[in-house]
């Protein structure tokens, strides 16, 4: 009896030391399969859920789902090859509860969070990271209330522009808001990180008409407006929202628009009597300038000659958004900009839904309803962002024809300030980018084959073009915009330089609306547990760095005690 006891405590204890074994791996390296059981446990335990099986929400890499769900909002093919660092699961919470237990969980587990909802983050900082990582895609939370007699809709964050905007048209053909032109963007990024589009020097940015919000915070907490204070209110219109929790909703003031809008565009050439240069150079005094009512924005690239074949020159195309009819804005620009030879026919009047449409490159007579798609083609694609305080001279821009030419790919993107934006304080919100900015520029290329030497080629182009416009746009520090991500210009690798790496990408971004986000930051998440590439970093004299570890030896400790105690029992039942 007595030998079989002792083989009886052996075989335990083998068992503790096997179990104990897998157990202290997960402290090494998480894996899927090591964190799916404990996060679903974890989720089911802080979820106030009515999803029947919470399992469905969560997808590993073993599910055969995993791979579409992940892929459905990658925008930038770049980010999609198979050596693309992966997420350990993808959670796509259907309801408030989802999202907050997806936070206590993950840094209960010690994993790092990643949020998305549109996935148009142009360097796949929402899901991708060289870390362990859970992608938090918020895609299902979409849901838009219109209030039109207050003339106020609250948006949830995994919304798109497209469907603020149909559900706008839906309930009044004289209102509207004022974000991006593309209808794939989702609202949770885009409105956190300033969120601007064609009426902005009308009606400034998206974030300039947000009323109130709800965020999960690092404690699994929901908070508006009132609850979070304004401090916090301050820094998710504008600073990224992922800094600092996971945002659920926008609540938004919409704006009036005409019942007619005007549209145009019109092409120039360098072949036309090298009209290209002074168009821009006009452009630049007036784009920024004219009646608010009017934005037009000038895209400039590389296209193959008409006349001389195998040549390249520059194109230039205006293309422009007046809200008002087409007599007034041909007579407008009649004086005002002479050069570009505004014609009445060059212009389509039309309502404002339709003038989305238009901008969004639907063919004409698309319907609204086509606003509601979700699908896009993903492209391999750069881009980078400068602002311009003062116009580029004439020799400037004959360089930089040389060298669009000589490159072949890379084009422009050239968006007016003025306006609204002029009116504006600089720390009114955390985008900085106010009064005596002329434009911003956009650096577009984008790039169809995944091979190395070709992405090394085009993001070689942007370097350089880059690079040759330094003397023409701010500087001290050269300023970004957080919605054209660009990790070229710093990444934090959260260590013991975790602040001084985050000063360098976040004064630019930011300004001197940095120091502020900073501590914001050091009090909501001292922790540092919401962090990316370029996130927020939190003050060294006040706040702690992240320690990956600690979270998953939490676990380790609470999974070790249990089979402890397992064991326990089970040695005494057999003695």
């Amino acid at each position: 009896m007595r030998e079989s006891t002792s083989l009886v405590h052996l075989s335990a204890i083998s068992l503790l030391l096997v179990l104990v074994d897998h157990v202290s791996s997960l402290v090494a390296a998480p894996t899927p399969e090591s964190v799916y059981t404990p996060f679903l446990q974890c989720l089911k335990n802080h979820t106030n859920s009515s999803t029947p099986q919470l399992s469905s929400i969560l997808y590993a890499r073993s599910n055969s789902s995993f791979s579409s769900v992940l892929q459905a909002y990658v925008r930038n093919a770049r980010y999609n090859s198979t050596s693309t660092p992966k997420p350990l699961l993808v959670v796509t919470p259907l309801q408030q509860s989802h999202v907050q237990g997806a936070v206590i969980c993950a840094k209960t587990i010690g994993v790092q969070l990643k949020i998305r909802s549109g996935g148009h983050d142009f360097e796949g900082v929402s899901y991708v990271s060289h870390e362990p990582f859970i992608v938090l895609d918020m895609f299902n939370l979409r849901n838009i209330t219109m209030d039109v007699q207050n003339e106020v809709a609250v948006v949830q964050a995994g919304a798109t522009l497209g469907e603020l905007y149909y559900r706008i048209w839906e309930k009044s053909k004289v209102l509207g808001f004022p974000s991006g032109v593309c209808p794939t963007v989702g609202v949770g990024g885009h409105f956190s990180g300033g969120g601007y589009g064609n009426m902005i020097r009308k009606h400034g940015l998206s974030v300039d008409h947000v009323l109130d919000a709800e965020i999960v915070d690092v404690n699994g907490r929901v908070l508006n407006k009132e609850e979070m204070g304004d401090d916090l209110f301050w820094a998710i219109r504008g600073g990224g929202g992922s800094s600092f929790g996971v945002i659920l909703s926008y609540t938004v003031k919409l704006v009036s628009v005409p019942e007619i809008v005007t549209v145009f565009r019109v092409e120039r050439s360098l072949e036309q009597n090298d009209t290209v240069t002074e168009l821009v150079l006009q452009w630049q005094e007036v784009a920024p300038n004219t009646d608010d009512r009017l934005f037009m924005r000038l895209l400039l690239q590389p296209v193959s000659s008409k006349a001389v074949k195998g040549k390249k020159t520059v194109r230039a195309t205006v293309m422009a958004l007046f809200l008002g009819g087409a007599d007034e804005v041909v007579t407008l620009l009649g004086k005002d900009f002479p050069l570009l030879g505004l014609k009445k026919e060059n212009c389509s009047e039309m309502s404002w839904i339709d003038s989305v449409i238009w901008w969004a490159n639907f063919d004409n007579g698309t319907k609204p309803e086509a606003l509601l798609g979700r699908n896009y083609s993903a492209e391999f694609l750069k881009r980078k962002s400068d602002y311009v305080q003062t116009p580029i001279s004439r020799d400037g821009l004959e360089g930089l024809w040389k060298e669009m030419i000589e490159l072949g790919k890379i084009g422009f993107v050239f968006n007016p300030y003025g306006g609204k934006m002029n009116e504006i304080v600089p720390d009114a919100t955390p985008f900085p980018h106010r009064a005596g900015n002329l434009f911003k520029i956009q650096y577009s290329v984008n790039w169809e084959q995944s091979e190395v030497a070709e992405e090394k080629n085009f993001m070689d182009q942007a370097t350089r073009v880059y690079s040759y416009m330094t003397p023409f746009v701010s500087n001290s520090p050269r300023r970004a915009f957080l919605n054209y991500r660009d990790l070229d210009i710093g990444t934090n690798n959260f260590g013991k330089n975790s602040y001084e790496e985050g000063e360098v990408y976040g004064a630019k971004y930011f300004g001197n609306n940095f120091q502020r986000l900073v501590k914001i930051k050091t009090a909501v998440d001292p922790g540092n547990f919401f962090r990316n590439e370029q996130s927020i970093p939190t003050n060294p004299s006040v706040g702690k760095p992240f320690n990956r570890s600690l979270g998953r030896k939490l676990m380790v400790k609470g999974v070790g005690l249990l089979i402890l105690e397992l064991f326990i029992i089970r040695l005494l039942y057999f003695v």
